[in-house]
């Protein structure tokens, strides 16, 4: 697997989605995404970044160099997932992607948003989210709607990845 860089037209199109009978065929491939996202020390990972036009993706935070402060939680695959409901209060903080090395932005997210989604086996979740996995599920859901987080940021608000670390004091 390699992930689809910036400029790549996958990262731009509306990724289809599937039945349940259609999501089992790709179980190893969800293996093998959440694999490659946290070998790369990712707290999200799409599959349209992988090039495949699926409405899925594997939310996983957990503190690592490239996030140090994100909170833990397994690695959740969502398939077909949807927001229902967002808060009017937004915060701007850091985000960054795998599919864009080297850049990171301050994007406005909502701090609360209540989701569903499926599960392999057919099992639909709701549940609300807040903070930084909140964060993480609108990052995601953006890549499988044709938008990066780029898109979202102001032009002031951008910053390498070396100026965002020592920002945080992490070099």
């Amino acid at each position: 697997m390699i992930i689809a860089q910036l400029g790549n037209p996958i990262l731009r199109q509306q990724a289809k989605a599937l039945s349940t009978d259609q999501w089992k065929e790709y179980a190893t491939f969800f293996t093998d995404l959440e694999a490659l996202m946290l070998s790369h020390q990712g707290v999200g990972i799409a599959a349209p970044q992988v090039s495949e036009s699926l409405r899925a993706f594997i939310v996983a935070s957990s503190p690592n160099a490239r996030y140090p402060n994100a909170p833990a939680m397994a690695p959740t695959l969502m398939l077909n997932p949807e927001i229902y409901w967002m808060s009017e209060e937004k915060e701007k903080d850091w985000e960054g992607c795998l599919s864009i090395p080297g850049i990171r932005a301050l994007v406005p997210r909502s701090t609360q948003i209540r989701v569903g989604y499926e599960q392999l086996d057919g099992q639909k979740v709701r549940c609300e989210l807040s903070g930084f996995i909140a964060r993480i599920f609108q990052h995601e859901l953006d890549h499988l709607n044709g938008i990066v987080f780029l898109d979202r940021a102001d032009s002031h608000d951008y910053a390498t990845e070396a100026e965002y670390r020592r920002q945080l004091g992490l070099n």
